[in-house]
C-alpha cells in the first residue's frame, strides 16, 4: 500500500512546489523507492489544453494523450516516471465527473454537495493504482487559503484520516521574506500560512520554506515552536544556479530524511545520488557554450516552452557545453530582415504553435537556417514551416501554406501544403474530426509509432527505425506533395506505420536540417537526453567551430 505525502503551498504561489515534489521523488528513488507524482489543480478549466500559453505555460502531454499542467514535466523530467492520465486532475474534470453521473441518475435521487460528493470524488481520484508504487507524491495546486482550494484540501485531510495512522503525511511550502531595511528574515508569513491550513485540519508535518539567505536556528526553532513541527523538519530552500541541482540540495539539507521520520521509517536505505551528481557536474565544468536561436511566438512567457528550454540543457549536458538558448519573437522576421538577428548563433530551432501570427517569421527563418547551413530543428508548426518554406522557395508553389490559417481568416488565400487532419488510426480504430468540432481534446494528442527510412539521418540518430513519440497537433503535411518536395531535396524520411501520415522531413546536403510532427522535447530528461536534442546541440557545437 502506498505512502501518499500531499504538498501544499502558501503565502504565494510560484514558490517551487512542482519543483520540489519532482526533487523529493527523485531523492526517494535514489534510496530505492518506487515514487508516482500527482497534480491536482483547484482551475475549473478541465485541462488546460485550450488555455493560452501566456495564461498557463506550456501544456504537456503524456503517452496516453492527457493535456496537462507543466508540472509533470518536471516529474518525468526528475524521476524518470512516465505521466499518465490518472496523474494530473482539476476542479473542472471533478466538477464535470460528478455532474455526469448525477445526469445518469447514479446518486439515487440525493441532493449533490460539495461534502461528500465532490470530495469523494477527489479521493477516488487518489486512490487510482495506489497498490503500485512505494510514494504517492501529491501536490495540491494553488495557495493555501484559496476558495476554490477548499474541496481539495478538504478531500486530502478527510483521505488522512480515512488511512491507517502514519500512512500520510502533509508537506507545506512557504516563504520567507527577508526585509532589507532591518536585515531580518520574517516568519510570520509562515506562521499565517500554517495557521490557515490547520483552520481547515490539517497540520504540516514537513515544512519548506523559500528563502535568498541560511535560515538562523533562533529563526529554524521559532518556526518549529510556533508551527508545531520538529526543528528538523525545518528545510530551507534557497535559489539554485540549476534545477537539476534540487535533489543534491534539498538532501543537503534534509528533506529526504525529515519525510521518512515522518513516516517512522528506520533504518532507512541510503540514497546513492550519483545520477544527479554526475549531471550537476557536467552543468557546472562545461567545455564550451553554443548559442541556440528559439524563434516562436509565446516568447514573452518562457514557461511556454518549458520543456524545449530543458531538452535543449539536456543536450548540453550529452555535449559537456552549455548552451545559451536566446528567444527571439518570430513576428519580427515579418518586418525586418532576419540575418543581422540570426547569423551569430550556432542553430535555430523553431518551436510549435497555433494560429497564423507570427508563422512567416518562422518560415523566414527555417529559409535563413536553409540557405546558410545553419542547423535547424522544427517541432510541430516549425516543421510545417520548414515544408512550406521548401514548397515555395524550392517547389514552385508560391502560394503554399497551411488550411489552418485559411480557417482562421475565413477565406480561402493558400494551396494547403498543410491540412486540417480529419482521420488517422490509433490502435485497432479510426479517430475522425472536423474542423467544426470542439476544441478541447479532439488534437491528435500523446504517443505514436513511426517507421524511419534506412539510411536517413533521423535513423541514425535514434540508432533505430522504429520510434514512438508524443503528439499534440490537428494539422499535417498532405503527402500528396511529397514526391514535388522530395524532387526539390526536402526528404519525407519518417512516416506512420500505414505510410499516410508524415512524420519527419529531413534536407539532403545540409549538414543538420530536420523537422519533426510530434514534440520529441516532452520525453527528454537530464540523465537520459532525446537523441534529437543530443544530436542538435553536437551539430551546434560543430557549427561554432566554424562560424
Amino acid at each position: 500500500m502506498a505512502r501518499f505525502i500531499f504538498i501544499t503551498g502558501g503565502v504565494v504561489s510560484s514558490l517551487g512546489k512542482g519543483l520540489a515534489s519532482a526533487a523529493l521523488g527523485a531523492l526517494l528513488q535514489a534510496r530505492g523507492y518506487t515514487v508516482r507524482l500527482r497534480k491536482l489543480d483547484p482551475y475549473l478549466n478541465v485541462d488546460p489544453g485550450t488555455m493560452s500559453p501566456f495564461e498557463h505555460g506550456e501544456v504537456f502531454v503524456t503517452d496516453d494523450g492527457a493535456e496537462t499542467d507543466l508540472d509533470l514535466g518536471h516529474y518525468e523530467r526528475f524521476t524518470g516516471v512516465a505521466a499518465r492520465r490518472t496523474d494530473s486532475i482539476s476542479s473542472g474534470r471533478i466538477y464535470q465527473n460528478v455532474l455526469d453521473k448525477e445526469r445518469r441518475g447514479d446518486y439515487l435521487g440525493k441532493t449533490i454537495q460539495v461534502i461528500p460528493h465532490v470530495t469523494n470524488e477527489i479521493k477516488d481520484f487518489l486512490r487510482i493504482g495506489e497498490d503500485g508504487t512505494d510514494f504517492m507524491l501529491c501536490e495540491i495546486g494553488g495557495t493555501v487559503g484559496d476558495i476554490e482550494g477548499l474541496p481539495f484540501f478538504e478531500a486530502i485531510r478527510q483521505f488522512a484520516q480515512e488511512k491507517p495512522r502514519g500512512q500520510c503525511i502533509f508537506m507545506h511550502l512557504t516563504l520567507l521574506p527577508y526585509l532589507a531595511a532591518s536585515g531580518e528574515l520574517k516568519t510570520k508569513p509562515t506562521q499565517h500560512s500554517v495557521k490557515e491550513l490547520r483552520a481547515i485540519g490539517i497540520a504540516p508535518d514537513v515544512l519548506v520554506c523559500r528563502t535568498e539567505h541560511p535560515i538562523p536556528e533562533t529563526e529554524r526553532a521559532k518556526i518549529a515552536l510556533f508551527c508545531n513541527v520538529r526543528p528538523e523538519a525545518v528545510i530551507p530552500a534557497m535559489d539554485l544556479a540549476s534545477i537539476y541541482e534540487a535533489p543534491l540540495a534539498y538532501h543537503a539539507v534534509g528533506l529526504d530524511q525529515a519525510v521518512l521520520d515522518a513516516f517512522a521509517i528506520q533504518p532507512a536505505p541510503r540514497p546513492n545520488l550519483a545520477v544527479w551528481q554526475d549531471v550537476v557536474e557536467r552543468i557546472h565544468h562545461p567545455d564550451g557554450e553554443v548559442r541556440i536561436a528559439v524563434v516562436g511566438k509565446y516568447t514573452r512567457l518562457e514557461d511556454a516552452y518549458k520543456s524545449i528550454a530543458e531538452a535543449l540543457t539536456h543536450g548540453g549536458i550529452a555535449n559537456r557545453v552549455k548552451v545559451r538558448a536566446e528567444w527571439i519573437d518570430s513576428e519580427i522576421f515579418e518586418r525586418e530582415d532576419p540575418t543581422p538577428w540570426l547569423e551569430g548563433f550556432h542553430g535555430i530551432l523553431v518551436p510549435g504553435g497555433f494560429g497564423e501570427r507570427g508563422t512567416e517569421g518562422k518560415i523566414r527563418a527555417a529559409q535563413f537556417a536553409r540557405e546558410r547551413s545553419v542547423p535547424y530543428l522544427g517541432i510541430c508548426l516549425g516543421m510545417q514551416m520548414a515544408v512550406i518554406e521548401a514548397a515555395r522557395n524550392l517547389a514552385g508553389l508560391k502560394t503554399a501554406g497551411s488550411e489552418e490559417f485559411d480557417h482562421e481568416a475565413g477565406a480561402r488565400r493558400f494551396e494547403p501544403v498543410v491540412y486540417h487532419l480529419k482521420e488517422w488510426v490509433e490502435g485497432n480504430r479510426t479517430i475522425k474530426r472536423e474542423v467544426s468540432d470542439q476544441k478541447g481534446g479532439t488534437m491528435r494528442l500523446g504517443a505514436y509509432n513511426a517507421t524511419l527510412s534506412e539510411g536517413s539521418k533521423v535513423a541514425e540518430i535514434y540508432g533505430s527505425r522504429a520510434i514512438s513519440e508524443r503528439h499534440r497537433h490537428r494539422y499535417e503535411v498532405d503527402i500528396k506533395y511529397r514526391e514535388k518536395l522530395e524532387e526539390a531535396g526536402l526528404k519525407f524520411c519518417g512516416m506512420s506505420p500505414d505510410g499516410r501520415l508524415p512524420e519527419i522531413v529531413e534536407f539532403e546536403g545540409h549538414p543538420w536540417f530536420i523537422g519533426v510532427q510530434f514534440h520529441p522535447e516532452l520525453k527528454s530528461k537530464p540523465f537520459q537526453p532525446h537523441p534529437l536534442f543530443a544530436d542538435f546541440v553536437r551539430a551546434a557545437v560543430e557549427q561554432s567551430r566554424l562560424v
